[in-house]
C-alpha cells in the first residue's frame, strides 16, 4: 500500500506579508472591539480618540468600516442611558463644557482677586488695630481672617481642578474633531480618486 504525500507549497514573499497584515489587522481590530466593551462596562465617556488611545491604536483606524459602526452604536447607547460622568454626575454635553470652563476660570480670577484683597485688608487692619485690641480679640481676628484665607485657597484649589478637568474634555473633543476632519478628507480624496482614476 503506498501512501500519497503532498507536500504544501511554498508561499510567495507577498502571500505571506499579507498574511502577517491580515493577522496584524485582526489583532487591532480585537483590540478596538475589547477597549469600546471595557469602556461601557466601566462607563467611562466613549469617543473616537480615547477608543484609540485605550486600543493603542492609531486614530486613522477606529474611523474605519465596520468599527466606526460599533463605536457609534456605543455612543448612542451611552447618550440613550443617560451617560452620567463618573466624577461629576453630569450628563456630558459639548455646549455645557465649553461654558463650565469659561465659568471656571472667572471663577479661578475673582478668587484670586478676592484672596489678595483680603491678604491686604488683613494686612492692613491689623496694622490699625495691633494697638487697640486686646490681646484675646487680636488672636480672634486672626483666626478669623485665617479661616477666611483658607476657605478661599480651598475654594481656589476646587476652580483650579475643575479648570484642569475641563481643559481635558476640551482638549478630546479637540481630538475627536481632527480626526474627523482628517477621514474626511481622506474619503474624499478617495472618492476623487475613484471618479477620476486617470488623474490619480
Amino acid at each position: 500500500m503506498t501512501v500519497e504525500t503532498s507536500e504544501k507549497p511554498s508561499r510567495t514573499p507577498a502571500e505571506v506579508l499579507k498574511a502577517a497584515r491580515q493577522r496584524d489587522s485582526a489583532d487591532k481590530h480585537g483590540r478596538v472591539l475589547k477597549a469600546v466593551q471595557d469602556m461601557l462596562r466601566d462607563n467611562r465617556r466613549i469617543t473616537f480618540a480615547t477608543v484609540a488611545r485605550e486600543a493603542g491604536v492609531s486614530s486613522w483606524l477606529v474611523y474605519a468600516p465596520g468599527l466606526r459602526e460599533r463605536i457609534d452604536q456605543a455612543r448612542a447607547r451611552q447618550t440613550a442611558q443617560g451617560h452620567q460622568d463618573r466624577q461629576s454626575g453630569r450628563k456630558v454635553s459639548t455646549a455645557s463644557e465649553q461654558t463650565d470652563l469659561l465659568l471656571a476660570r472667572q471663577e479661578i480670577k475673582r478668587l484670586r482677586t478676592e484672596n489678595g484683597q483680603l491678604r491686604q485688608q488683613a494686612r492692613v487692619h491689623l496694622g490699625q488695630q495691633v494697638e487697640q485690641l486686646g490681646n484675646h480679640d487680636l488672636v480672634d481676628r486672626i483666626n478669623e481672617l485665617t479661616g477666611e484665607t483658607l476657605r478661599l485657597s480651598t475654594a481656589e484649589r476646587q476652580a483650579t481642578a475643575k479648570n484642569t478637568e475641563l481643559q481635558q474634555r476640551v482638549t478630546e473633543l479637540e481630538d475627536d474633531l481632527a480626526a474627523t476632519r482628517t477621514s474626511l478628507r481622506r474619503m474624499i480624496r478617495n472618492e476623487n480618486r475613484a471618479q477620476h482614476p486617470s488623474s490619480a
